[in-house]
Order: C-alpha cells, then sequence, then structure tokens
C-alpha cells in the first residue's frame, strides 16, 4: 500500500509538470481546468502524505471520479479494469446465447421467459424453475449478473444446469446446448378483429426494420381489406440506431429525416434519412408505447409522431435521446460517454432533463419547449414522447404495482401452474378463481403500505414514546386496514386477473400466446381499434387543434 501510495505522489509531479508546460490556455475555460486540475493534484497529494489512515488509492480515485459524474446524466459511466470482462460481455451482448431470461426471487435466480425452439427449451426449462446450480457451482444467492457469467460461454459448448422445479421432490439437472444466435425480435405478428394488422417488436437488434416490414407484408397480402395497423413498443428498451431509421421507412417515404444527432464537435454532427419505398405510406397507423419505451422506440415513435403518421396511445415514454461511445482512459479502463443527443424532425430533443436515483422523473409541461409537428400540431421536449391518447397503465396503480414489484403475480401463476401439463387454448384462456389468488396474497404476507397504514405507524411510535397504551384499539385498527387492502386488491380483480392469466399463456404458449391473450384483452390495443375504425376522430387527432 505504502509503495502504491509513493508511486502515486512521485507521478504526481509528473503530472503538474505536464499542465505547467502545455501551451498557456487561450481561453477562461481552460484555464480553469489547468487551475483545478492542479488544485485536485494537490489535494490528493496532501490526503496520501498526511491522512491519519493509510488509503487506498484506486478507491479514493474511483470515488473522485464516480463523484464528479454524479451529476451528469446516469449513463455516463466509469469503467475500471476489473469490472471490464463483465461490461464486455453486456455490450457485445450474445453470441452464445442460451434462450431464456430470469431475475433474482428469493434465494436463486428464477427463470421468467423461455423462448420456443431455442437451446433452453429444447432441453426441457420452464418458467418458473430456479437456477441452483450452473456446471455444479451453488448458485444461492447470486446476483442475476453473476449467474449470467457463468451461464455464458462459447458458442458450440454446453453448460449443466440443475433446476429446481416447484411440485418437483427432487432437483432437476440439464444439459444446454450454447449456439450463436439472435433472439427474435418480432415476437409477434396478426391480425385483430379480422381487419386490424398488429406487430410487436422487443428490441432493436439486427434486421429489426427488415423483420417488421417481412411480417406486415405477409399480413397485408393475405389481408387485403386491412383497414389499420398497430406497432406495439411498449417496453421496448431500444438498441441500433439504424434499424430505428429502417423502421421509420416501413411507414414514411424516402428520403425523410429520422433523426439528427448533435453534440459539442460540429464536425461529427450526422443526420439518418429513410432510404426506400415504405411498405405502408397511408394506412391508419398507431403506435402503442409506456414508461420503457427507450432510445430507438422513442425516435420511431417521435418521429411518426413529428409527421402526423401515427396516433400514440399509452403513457409517456422513457426519455433518453444520447449518443454514447466507450473511450480507453488508462490501464484498461473506459468511460462510457455521452457525446451527442438525438434531435427528431420537429427539431425536439427526447432527453429528459432531470432524474431521482438515475431515474427520468417528470417536468410540468409548462418548463417544457414547444415544437410543432408537419401539420401544425404542438409537441414537447424535456423528457420523452408523449401519447396522442393517454392510457392508465397496470403498474401505476400502486397497489398493482407492489403486487408486480414482489412478484406475487408470478409465484401465484408458478404454484397455480404446478402439475397441469395442459392449458386451454388462448382464446379460450380464463382466469376464474380470484379468491385462490387473495388466499396467497395472505400466505406470502404481502407487503403494500398505504398512506393511513404509514400513519397508523408513526401514531404507535409516538403514543409508546409517549407511555400510551393502546392495545386492542391499535389491533382493531390494523385488522381493519389489513381487510380493507384485500378489497383494495379486490377493486382491481379484472386487471389483476388479466395480468395472471397473460403469465399462464407466456408458461404454456411462449411468448406468442402472451402477446395473443394481451391483444384479446388489452385496452390499449382494444383503443387502437376503436380510433382507427372512428376515421373522423382519428384524422382530427393527427390535424391541427
Amino acid at each position: 500500500m505504502k509503495r502504491i501510495a509513493k508511486y502515486t505522489l512521485w507521478l504526481l509531479p509528473l503530472v503538474l509538470m505536464t499542465v505547467a508546460f502545455t501551451e498557456y490556455p487561450s481561453t477562461r475555460q481552460d484555464f480553469e481546468i489547468s487551475k483545478n486540475l492542479e488544485i485536485f493534484a494537490n489535494m490528493y497529494k496532501e490526503l496520501n502524505t498526511g491522512y491519519v489512515d493509510e488509503l487506498d488509492p484506486g478507491k479514493v480515485m474511483r470515488d473522485g471520479i464516480e463523484a464528479m459524474l454524479h451529476n451528469l446524466d446516469p449513463f455516463t459511466n466509469y469503467i475500471a479494469e476489473a469490472d471490464i470482462e463483465g461490461y464486455r460481455l453486456l455490450r457485445e451482448g450474445t453470441s452464445d446465447n442460451i434462450g431464456f431470461e430470469f431475475k433474482k426471487i428469493g434465494d436463486f435466480a428464477t427463470v421468467t421467459e423461455i423462448f420456443q425452439d431455442l437451446p433452453a427449451d429444447k432441453a426441457g426449462v420452464k418458467i418458473g424453475d430456479q437456477i441452483v446450480a450452473v456446471d455444479n457451482k451453488d448458485t444461492k444467492n447470486k446476483s442475476t449478473d453473476e449467474v449470467d457469467y457463468i451461464l455464458r460461454g462459447a458458442a458450440g459448448t454446453t453448460v449443466d444446469v440443475t433446476l429446481r422445479r416447484p411440485g418437483q421432490s427432487s432437483d432437476i439437472k440439464v444439459k444446454i446446448n450454447r449456439q450463436e444466435m439472435e433472439l427474435p425480435n418480432v415476437p409477434y405478428s396478426g391480425m385483430v378483429e379480422g381487419d386490424i394488422a398488429y406487430v410487436s417488436l422487443s428490441t432493436f437488434s439486427q434486421e429489426a426494420g427488415k423483420n417488421i416490414a417481412t411480417a406486415l407484408r405477409g399480413l397485408l397480402k393475405e389481408n387485403p381489406n386491412t383497414k389499420g395497423i398497430i406497432l406495439d413498443l411498449r417496453g421496448n428498451g431500444g438498441g441500433l440506431l439504424i434499424e430505428a431509421v429502417n423502421l421509420c421507412n416501413v411507414f414514411i417515404p424516402k428520403n425523410e429525416l429520422v433523426t439528427t444527432t448533435r453534440g459539442k464537435l460540429k464536425e461529427q454532427d450526422r443526420s439518418f434519412r429513410t432510404q426506400t419505398s415504405p411498405v405502408s405510406e397511408d394506412l391508419p397507423l398507431t403506435v402503442l408505447i409506456d414508461k420503457n419505451s427507450a432510445s430507438a422506440s422513442e425516435i420511431v415513435c417521435g418521429t411518426l409522431q413529428d409527421y402526423d403518421r401515427a396516433v400514440l396511445i399509452g403513457q409517456r415514454s422513457y426519455g433518453k435521446g444520447l449518443v454514447q461511445n466507450t473511450v480507453e482512459v488508462g490501464y484498461n479502463s473506459r468511460l462510457k460517454l455521452t457525446t451527442a443527443k438525438y434531435y427528431i424532425p420537429s427539431g425536439r430533443c427526447i432527453q429528459s432533463v432531470q432524474y431521482r436515483n438515475g431515474e427520468p422523473i417528470e417536468i410540468e409541461d409548462s418548463r417544457r419547449a414547444t415544437f410543432k409537428t408537419r401539420n401544425g400540431r404542438t409537441v414537447l421536449d424535456g423528457g420523452g414522447v408523449a401519447p396522442d391518447i393517454k392510457i392508465e397503465q397496470a403498474s401505476n396503480i400502486p397497489v398493482v404495482k407492489a403486487l408486480q414489484d414482489q412478484d406475487i403475480i408470478f409465484r401465484f401463476v408458478t404454484e397455480f401452474c404446478k402439475g397441469k401439463e395442459k392449458m386451454p387454448e388462448v382464446k379460450d384462456l380464463r382466469f376464474t378463481d380470484f379468491d385462490a389468488f387473495l388466499a396467497f396474497v395472505q400466505k406470502e404476507n404481502f407487503v403494500f403500505r398505504t398512506e393511513s397504514e404509514k400513519l397508523l405507524e408513526q401514531f404507535k411510535q409516538k403514543a409508546t414514546d409517549e407511555g400510551y397504551a393502546l392495545g386492542s384499539s391499535v389491533t382493531a385498527m390494523e385488522t381493519a386496514l389489513s381487510n380493507a387492502q384485500l378489497e383494495l386488491i379486490r377493486k382491481h380483480k379484472d386487471l389483476i386477473s388479466k395480468l395472471i392469466e397473460k403469465d399462464i399463456a407466456g408458461r404454456y404458449y411462449y411468448a406468442n400466446g402472451r402477446a395473443q391473450i394481451g391483444l384479446l384483452r388489452d385496452p390499449e390495443v382494444q383503443e387502437a381499434v376503436k380510433v382507427m375504425r372512428d376515421q373522423p376522430r382519428y384524422k382530427s387527432i393527427l390535424k391541427k387543434s
């Protein structure tokens, strides 16, 4: 430790000499940079020399760097040498995927999605399986990143996975063949109510635009009387910029501007335009978005809104409109650096301007700059793309959000499906035993603290501090609130039942089944169908107010 500290102190004068012998700053900002570098170096030197305890120079510096980045956007990050391998896997993605998704639930990573006909599916992995070991390495209490790391390997190799399946008395061991592949980015396409085409896109990976175009051409060829198109971008976190341009090109003509990138270095600014003729330039179009539609998704929905080509339905999108590059900063460390912002055709930027705990927060419309669409409609910048028709999302209802955040619905469906080899076809699938769900909620000690419960907790603490013995009175109030909580869940019975049905369909009929059942009972899909059938309303939304 002392040797490192001495080496660091020996190095600091060289840094200062470099600053001192560079050409004298030509601007006030250059002078401020030089001055503050010198202050920083002196500060670091004094800490290492005089602080009462030994310091870890690497940790001190990393803390300083992270503090430096703290007030910037949450996507500008420092990646230390120790984190590089994990970052590389995250960035490069996946040539050696095995075909399932998982998240930490309880002590173990638990399978939450299986992709049909891919290696995990062929090996017999099921949604709800707990991953208890990988290649005989125990995974208990391991993070999802740690489990992901040991699952990965070169294409053509195998991995042994030990699974704990609800309802089975002993663990199951499966061998999964890793293979080079791209996960499907168009999980479902089909017709809604006979004459409305529906296509969904899960990620902007390679050939996303081409795959949507192919699916749409097929639907239009088989259904020449199609009255409208629904493009579903809900939950799509983005991906390749060029695929956002290609997807816009499915619906707007050749040589239309899609996005411009602008940063500090003007010579690096770029514009991206559509390159070919569209698949459908005139059919009514609706785009479904939510708070998890981000980046490339926002470029697409914002561009289609700016050209008045589509009616947007759902919730305001995430608000990520940044261009990032990764640069070397020495000793195998990296800086993931925001270098520019995306601007869509109206001139607005979709990037959020305020964050809390790394997440974008909404600001009032009065603080957003105004822009105009091609037809003269007013649109706003400053954080995401606002829908033309807003529909409240299930996850915005506090009690439903709490059920999802605590995996209550997922765990109930795992229990419900235990031992059931088959389910009715998607069109006939109904969940009717809501009392069983309520019993499961009580058994699992579901925690949802309403404002009333928070106030009661404060009251109990204050009464105890002041010496009051309220005993049975408080217990009666707690019981009443607990019963009221169950009634609150019961109030949203229809919505929760739909979420349960969707999860069941995903387990037996994969992403295809989940999408199909969503189409049958999804309020945003129903609203899209409704607005496209009502052409006067559809056109009025896209006209200048």
